[in-house]
């Protein structure tokens, strides 16, 4: 059933009344963890007997993994507005009201969408997902309408990678739909699976889950900054906090050194390498 414009302005009305709620519920949860580990810190220091002090630390372990779960809950439906959104969007492009966007707001949206792109956070023992950070999508695995995509199509001269956004997948030709993400190209390609890379869904915590990023000197595909294009280029850099993104040395032509200085690229934006038919990878320009 399509969702109107109403029906989603309810929707995410019902989910935003739930997130309030359970950011109250983490600010009280937050205020139980301080008071516990303030009651461990005096305990320590009042030499209390060892199995009443593992007590405390049991206490403190199931008050912090509860503010944990509270936490994830309020990640879940910050995500579920954000579907609702994304589904409303495609609809209206689907019935050819798709919004205008300049150039320059574009870019901004695309740099705050992968910035706020969901953090996964490991579980002691819990593997990393596939499109997470640098772990690929599986083999057999289908990009939804809407996703942002990596797509090699024909440029004036080579083959290039656009960033893109998934219409349908034609499964009975096993090929992508995809529009050109640059609202002034206003292209529409029709592409073999092969020649789309699902972006990450994910980012990876370089806190927890640090083998799930590129190792430095890796060489990648990455979102020049300031375009939509991806180019060659080499890990500099990794993350170092759920909040810092790569530094990536791009392969480029116009600086003696055959690369340009170190530039930040979101996790988002930097996917493995994967070369064309006939172009070497470099930039000529940016």
């Amino acid at each position: 059933m399509p969702l109107t414009a109403e029906s989603a302005a309810l929707q995410i009305q019902d989910r935003l009344k739930s997130l309030q709620r359970i950011i109250h519920e983490i600010e009280d949860e937050r205020r139980r963890c301080e008071t516990n580990l303030n009651g461990i810190i005096r305990a320590q220091m009042s030499n209390l007997p060892p199995q009443k002090l593992k007590s405390l630390y049991k206490t403190g372990l199931q008050d912090a993994a509860q503010e944990e779960l509270v936490i994830r809950q309020a990640l879940a439906k910050i995500q579920e507005i954000r579907n609702i959104r994304n589904e409303r969007r495609i609809q209206a492009r689907n019935a050819g009201n798709k919004e205008a966007i300049r150039r320059g707001a574009q870019l901004k949206m695309l740099q705050v969408s992968a910035q706020t792109l969901p953090l996964f956070v490991s579980k002691p023992g819990e593997k990393v997902p596939p499109l997470c950070g640098a772990v690929p999508a599986e083999s057999n695995y289908i990009a939804r309408a809407g996703d942002i995509v990596a797509a090699v199509v024909k440029g004036l001269e080579d083959e290039e990678w656009i960033l893109a956004e998934v219409v349908q997948f034609l499964s009975g030709q096993n090929k992508y739909e995809v529009d050109d993400i640059d609202d002034e190209q206003k292209d529409r390609h029709v592409l073999s699976k092969r020649k789309i890379i699902p972006l990450p869904l994910m980012r990876a915590n370089p806190e927890t889950d640090g083998h799930a990023l590129f190792p430095k000197d890796t060489m990648v595909m990455a979102l020049y900054p300031q375009t939509t294009c991806f180019y060659k280029a080499i890990v500099s850099r990794l993350p170092q906090t759920s909040t810092e993104e790569y530094e990536l040395l791009f392969e480029d032509s116009n600086y003696p050194s055959g690369y340009s200085p170190p530039l930040p690229v979101a996790q988002r934006y930097v996917i493995a390498y994967k070369p064309t038919k006939k172009n070497a990878g470099g930039l000529s320009s940016a």
